[in-house]
């Protein structure tokens, strides 16, 4: 039985993790990581400020913020630890920076921008549609509390986006009065990122051409949402056949 640590436990999705890893036959939840929430009680569990005992796991699952993340990741890949990430933020530099630093590791580490199966499916709608129009925009909703912005599945979908379609064109660029009014351009692709109390995570990806739009949305309206999602990545994790893997497309034959 493959032993489960979580890195962030006492934050909401360490927490979703840790509950949802304990409910999961085949899994057992093992060391709970949080300096900022030492001695907090997650899932009958006690969380701690010592990073070494992670050691003992199979797979570690970080949920922390995007400016430890990074020091993080370094002490599971010397431990030997198969790494599941969720945390936001992760730029293509930052993404180099991954692949560099697990170069030649013992374990694997795979990033997920987004454990939502349907966001997952969203992504790849958005890389179908983008080809056979000129330009694209994304609206990102999240909470208001989110770390980040843009969020890691609306820098993931701009990427894809970009790739299948190279050159956004668009007939004119509005001047814009107020900085930041027009988004802000991820590989070419405009992002705009709303964060407000009441949301959980939505996006929608705008197409336009001449005479016609495509609208792709996806909402998630419950944390419960991403438990899926992460077991999946917590399950196969090990199996990848690439040191760095970002996405759960692989996972899903996408």
């Amino acid at each position: 039985m493959k032993r489960i640590a979580v890195s962030g436990a006492g934050g909401r999705m360490g927490r979703l993790v840790a509950e949802t890893v304990a409910s999961a036959d085949d899994l057992l939840l093992g060391h709970l990581y949080d300096p900022n929430h030492a001695g907090a009680e997650v899932v009958g569990g006690v969380v701690s400020a010592e990073p070494d005992l992670v050691a003992d796991a199979d797979v570690v699952v970080e949920f922390t913020t995007p400016s430890v993340a990074m020091a993080n990741l370094e002490l599971w890949r010397d431990m030997g630890v198969h790494a599941v990430v969720g945390t936001s933020g992760f730029s293509d530099e930052r993404l180099d920076e991954v692949r560099d630093m697990w170069a030649g590791s013992v374990s694997n580490c795979l990033i997920v921008p987004n454990f939502a199966i349907g966001a997952v499916l969203m992504m790849r709608f958005a890389e179908l549609a983008a080809p056979h129009f000129p330009a694209a925009e994304i609206i990102e909703l999240h909470h208001d509390n989110k770390a980040d912005a843009p969020s890691g599945t609306a820098l993931a979908t701009a990427r894809k986006i970009a790739a299948a379609q190279p050159q956004q064109r668009r007939a004119v660029r509005s001047e814009e009065l107020v900085k930041g009014a027009t988004g802000a351009a991820v590989d070419g692709v405009l992002v705009h990122s709303v964060r407000l109390p009441g949301i959980v995570a939505n996006q929608e990806v705008i197409f336009g051409t001449t005479g016609q739009s495509l609208t792709i949305r996806h909402d998630t309206t419950d944390r419960s949402a991403f438990a899926p999602g992460i077991l999946l990545a917590i399950r196969s994790v090990k199996e990848l056949d690439q040191r760095v893997t970002v996405g759960l497309e692989s996972l899903l034959g996408l």
